[in-house]
């Protein structure tokens, strides 16, 4: 994929996994991924993460403005949790 996908996934993958972006991106992925409910046994579980994270993107037949509305999703989401906390928020890069 290209475009605005492919941009994120660049920035993400340079930034700290504690910034804000990064854990938007790794909950937009646990969530599409449906990785809360994969038990080791599973057929999906001996594909392998990375294998199963490109097989959901490849899944939602969608342009990159589908998955930006996703992470955008998950980046709130996690913004609302950090204040909630009242943890700082990192600048996004």
């Amino acid at each position: 994929m290209a475009g605005q996908w492919q941009k994120l996934v660049e920035r993400v993958a340079a930034l700290p996994e504690t910034h804000e972006d990064s854990l938007a991106f790794s909950l937009m992925m646990i969530k599409l991924c449906d990785c809360m409910n994969c038990d080791l046994g599973s057929y999906k579980a001996s594909l392998g993460c990375s294998t199963c994270a490109r097989r959901a993107i490849g899944a939602l037949k969608g342009s990159d403005r589908i998955l930006m509305r996703h992470f955008e999703k998950a980046k709130a989401e996690v913004l609302a949790y950090l204040e909630s906390i009242g943890m700082k928020k990192e600048k996004a890069a």
